[in-house]
């Protein structure tokens, strides 16, 4: 009961866009009781229970980027771009980080603003060079505007930073399939065991790629 009790900053729930202000603070920063928040967020996200994840941070006030990062992640999942998009401004204006275009460029994604889209994205690598998330969305992007050869780049650079794993391993597979790059190919099969399953996969998205 003392914990219901407890004072806390009230997080802008159920404000409308117009009233939305995300107070964002660029340091690094991070507190202790605040980071087990963030880790149990990212624990969430992984499990696909992005509602309760955004009803955390929402609960647990925070100023800090990797917050905000978060949070403006999970409004563009559950589908709130407008507040999504308020988030990321925030934090490019304040802070001109690789995480805020990276934002905006999902976000540009989702509305199917491919041409601002790469620029954000091209702006977080620049940025962020060594963030696999990054590589791997502005690698994405760069298949959807049929750039195969600057796709593969970025996406092999994303499967490197993951040691193989993550989602870069199928989108690399696509652009090498559209690239007709089958020494990249033979490389995700023999040095990242790429199964044949994965590979039906990858010829399955290329084909609705090309179409």
């Amino acid at each position: 009961m003392l914990g219901a009790c407890a004072h806390r900053t009230p997080a802008p729930v159920t404000a409308d866009v117009a009233s939305f202000n995300p107070k964002v603070r660029c340091s690094a920063d991070v507190d202790p009781e605040h980071r087990v928040v963030l880790e149990m967020v990212d624990t969430l996200m992984a499990r696909g229970k992005n509602h309760a994840a955004l009803a955390h941070l929402q609960e647990s006030v925070q100023s800090n980027q990797e917050y905000w990062q978060r949070y403006g992640q999970l409004l563009a999942k559950n589908g709130d771009l407008q507040r999504a998009s308020l988030v990321f401004t925030a934090m490019r204006d304040k802070c001109e980080s690789g995480e805020a275009f990276h934002g905006l460029g999902m976000i540009a994604l989702k509305q199917n603003n491919l041409d601002k889209a790469l620029g954000d994205f091209e702006t977080a690598v620049n940025l962020s060079p060594a963030s696999a998330a990054v590589r791997n969305d502005y690698g994405y992007a760069l298949l959807l505007a049929g750039q195969y050869d600057n796709a593969q780049y970025h996406l092999r650079t994303a499967l490197e930073l993951q040691n193989g794993n993550g989602q870069s391993r199928q989108n690399l597979a696509v652009a090498y399939l559209l690239g007709h790059n089958q020494a990249g190919l033979e490389l995700l099969q023999e040095t990242y065991h790429f199964t044949d399953d994965e590979l039906a996969y990858a010829k399955k998205l290329a084909g609705q790629m090309e179409k």
